[in-house]
């Protein structure tokens, strides 16, 4: 399959245009990998938002009383 096959095909699944497929980057899977959809672990080219904001939002609080540690 090629990129642009797999980019046709998240479009139809997903309803959304073309060129915003093609900005988030979809990638095809390694064919020899097995990928476990129950797994914790997701794989190194995908993101989960939610977590980098909340990781985001704690470095921001955190920051803003973070006192150095004194060894």
């Amino acid at each position: 399959m090629k990129q642009a096959d797999l980019n046709r095909a998240v479009a139809l699944a997903t309803g959304e245009s073309m060129s915003t497929v093609k900005r988030l980057g979809f990638l095809l899977a390694e064919p020899d990998e097995v990928i476990d959809p129950a797994a914790e672990e997701s794989g190194p080219y995908v993101i989960d938002w939610d977590e980098l904001e909340t990781n985001r939002l704690n470095s921001k609080r955190q920051g803003a009383r973070h006192e150095p540690v004194v060894a």
